[in-house]
């Protein structure tokens, strides 16, 4: 996805409100065998109109990739008033295996961004459990002129890491945002844009879990 990334101080700030109730427990070198289910119980907004948007878990576990097919914000020629904004959130439904609870360590970026000279382009993130009310968002600015693919990855510490509440079902909410100002080039005769992209020309974000046991009852 396009542009800049959350840096690991502003997640940290994000999710500073940990589980206490799965503090004690050492993060787990190897993913827990059996098969993690994420089913989308909401998909809003205009970067990912319905059908536009698809979650897939990595074979090991250790990931899921959020893809995209339409994820651009725009601005100038071929623009409509509204194109200069693009948002989506998704609300995932995450079914881990029985006896563990999961973070996510960090988030990996990719997209494209066309930006006329003196144009400016922005993305922002936040990630929130359902019934956590602390949500910072993180935003990272591009300056034109860029034409070039672009490539982030944010990585949280340990330390900073917020689990899932053992033994309950939580929500796990993904906002992002992107957004396009003309700023000091001519939006009358050239055209400005960002996506959330990869070659293949979808729009791929993947987000890497860490893992804990739960305490035993």
């Amino acid at each position: 996805m396009p542009g800049g990334l959350v840096t690991a101080g502003a997640i940290t700030a994000l999710i500073a409100s940990a589980f206490s109730a799965n503090s004690g427990s050492p993060v787990v070198t190897d993913p827990p065998p059996d098969k993690i289910v994420i089913d989308v119980a909401t998909v809003n907004g205009s970067g990912c109109p319905t059908g536009t948007a698809a979650v897939a878990v990595s074979p090991d576990n250790t990931a899921f990739t959020v893809t995209y097919s339409n994820y651009l914000a725009q601005v100038g020629v071929g623009a409509s008033p509204t194109d200069f904004r693009k948002n989506c959130q998704l609300n995932l439904i995450v079914h881990v295996p029985q006896g563990f609870t999961y973070a996510i360590a960090s988030a990996d970026y990719r997209g494209y961004a066309h930006l006329e000279p003196g144009a400016r382009g922005m993305e922002k993130a936040s990630y929130y459990f359902q019934g956590d009310p602390q949500t910072v968002p993180s935003t990272h600015r591009f300056q034109g002129q860029m034409n070039d693919n672009w490539q982030q990855t944010d990585s949280v510490p340990v330390g900073a890491l917020v689990w899932a509440p053992c033994g309950e079902l939580r929500n796990f909410n993904i906002n992002t945002e992107l957004r396009v100002e003309a700023g000091t080039s001519d939006p009358t005769r050239t055209t400005s844009f960002m996506t959330m992209d990869s070659t293949d020309g979808s729009i791929k974000t993947t987000y890497h879990f860490a893992w804990k046991e739960c305490p035993s009852k």
